[in-house]
């Protein structure tokens, strides 16, 4: 790859920092779409040891790449976002992907074909990963930034994603505690 591919590469990339999600840090600021991204990359890492037999650098790669098509869309909350949203994203980051360096554009189109066909451990942790990180960063956000739905769809989200490990299944009970608990004290 050459040094100007590469800088293109990150050029495009940094626009996620700037890119902002729909929640807010603890803090009142609105996350950016990076933000949320370099968490779930962190909780993949802190999750090695318990899914010793999973390629957890793989999930970490899917955590730090996942969001890159919003580069292109910006961030559509996911009780908003729907198929049409999703086709134009994945066609627009496809033509990105294919205008990269051969090495990076291979790599770039496994794992996001991982992550769709959602059938490695791999990409279900990711997944899963990807939803709790949401979760959390909502418990973590003043509960006046919420918007109506997210009372209910916080008590209800990702269990059907967990569902494969009981730990994730346990970390998904706690985070529904802490979200009853911030509900509650409301």
């Amino acid at each position: 790859m050459e040094a100007k591919e590469f800088l293109e590469i990150l050029h495009t990339a940094e626009t996620l920092k700037d890119t902002l999600r729909h929640c807010t840090t603890s803090n009142r600021r609105t996350e950016s779409v990076a933000e949320h991204s370099w968490r779930a990359a962190l909780m993949a890492l802190l999750l090695r040891e318990e899914f010793p037999e999973l390629d957890t650098d793989r999930v970490i790669k899917m955590c730090i790449v996942h969001d890159l098509g919003e580069c292109f869309t910006g961030d559509i909350p996911t009780f908003e976002k729907n198929d049409s949203h999703r086709k134009t994203e994945d066609q627009l980051l496809e033509e990105w992907v294919k205008g990269l360096p051969q090495g990076v554009s291979h790599e770039l189109s496994r794992l996001f074909w991982e992550m769709n066909a959602q059938n490695t451990p791999e990409a279900r942790l990711f997944k899963a990963i990807d939803k709790l990180e949401a979760l959390i960063q909502h418990n973590e956000s003043p509960i006046d930034t919420w918007s109506e739905n997210e009372y209910e769809l916080n008590k209800t989200y990702a269990f059907d994603t967990v569902s494969f490990s009981d730990w994730l299944t346990d970390l998904r009970k706690e985070i529904l505690s802490e979200t009853l608990q911030k509900i509650g004290d409301q």
